[in-house]
């Protein structure tokens, strides 16, 4: 008795080895994403821990061939290739179909992930827009620059919390205040409101 495998010839056993191997990573990648253990590893080695820009800006999150990209290709390659058997004989046809799909889906999946990246915020905080904000000392802030203490400022719906120094007389905690300057990355100049 003949097996289904065994009576498929070396191009279909082929095709249906790919198919089902693609399958079977793409399903563990899928919950791997779900699951929040995804992952990206490029041909060279390199193993990047996210689809999003590092805080140097070297990343390049959208690289073509990365295994992701191999996989979904072999996906939609192996799936179309045997699809097109059921109408034609055709190898080089099945071959171009199962190509065309191919880069078709990984083209899709790229601008997907681009698409899903452009809604994501930096959480950054430019130095100008804080200047104007208002906020509480958080920790007690000596007169005329002697020292630092703390305050918390509303800046876009959010509370953050900086180094203060004063140009004025000592600012006790829970005084109101307003950013008048920014001094540097971690700290800004206040005045009492």
């Amino acid at each position: 008795m003949q097996t289904w495998w065994g009576s498929l010839d070396p191009f279909m056993q082929t095709l249906w080895g790919i198919a089902i191997a693609a399958s079977a990573v793409f399903i563990i990648q899928s919950i791997m994403t779900f699951v929040g253990m995804d992952s990206e590893t490029n041909f060279d080695g390199d193993f990047d821990g996210d689809m999003s820009a590092d805080d140097a800006g070297e990343s390049t999150p959208f690289q073509l061939f990365t295994f992701r990209n191999l996989i979904n290709f072999m996906l939609g390659f192996s799936w179309t290739a045997i699809a097109l058997r059921a109408s034609t004989e055709s190898t080089s046809l099945m071959l171009v179909g199962g190509v065309v799909v191919g880069v078709l889906l990984v083209c899709a999946v790229m601008y997907l992930f681009k698409w899903m990246s452009g809604m994501q915020q930096s959480g950054t905080i430019e130095p100008e827009a804080l200047v104007g904000c208002k906020g509480s000392v958080y920790l007690t802030i000596p007169a005329g620059r002697t020292g630092e203490g703390k305050v918390q400022i509303t800046v876009r719906s959010a509370i953050r919390e900086y180094n203060a120094m004063t140009d004025g007389d000592r600012l006790p905690n829970e005084a109101p205040i307003r950013v008048v300057a920014v001094l540097n990355g971690h700290t800004v100049l206040v005045e009492k409101v």
